[in-house]
């Protein structure tokens, strides 16, 4: 049966839940890297939410005592994608995730200007910015220093 892309009216991604090891060390790495806000807990889960939102909550982490670091060789989501507002707030998101040590890739796709990283138990997730009016154009090296210089925009304090 043929659908078309918009078959079901789906317009976002409202939430996702992760399996952690340790629902307090995520909580402390979502909130203090990325900027997420707890929204409530309990006992071995914590939902989070983007500060501002009207959301319920966009992130939950429900520990899972002795879970193993994910096999990159099985099938698994390969990771979830936040979008920020402004290009200067992804030069902010590289500046935590590589003083937090998270920081693995980075990447041009015209469309979008990604950072890639990964949480503590080593899930991936990408940070993302939508480039007005681009263009897919497959996979290049992100340079985001250009990508400012580019757009007459000065680097936020401390890049």
């Amino acid at each position: 049966m043929a659908t078309t892309t918009s078959g079901i009216g789906l317009r976002r991604l409202q939430h996702l839940v992760l399996w952690v090891s340790d629902a307090a060390r995520s909580e402390r790495f979502y909130c203090d890297v990325l900027g997420f806000e707890v929204q409530r807990r309990y006992p071995g889960a914590v939902f989070l939410k983007i500060p501002g939102t009207p959301d319920d909550h966009h992130l939950g982490l429900f520990q899972q005592p002795g879970l193993g670091r994910p096999d990159e060789r099985g099938a698994r989501m390969y990771h979830a994608a936040w979008e920020v507002a402004e290009l200067t707030d992804l030069v902010r998101a590289r500046q935590r995730l590589v003083a937090a040590g998270a920081l693995v890739g980075s990447s041009d796709h015209g469309a979008s200007l990604s950072l890639y990283a990964k949480d503590p138990d080593g899930l991936e997730f990408e940070i993302c910015w939508t480039v007005p009016g681009g263009t897919s154009i497959g996979t290049r090296p992100l340079d985001l220093e250009a990508e400012l210089a580019r757009r007459g925009i000065s680097a936020p304090a401390g890049s």
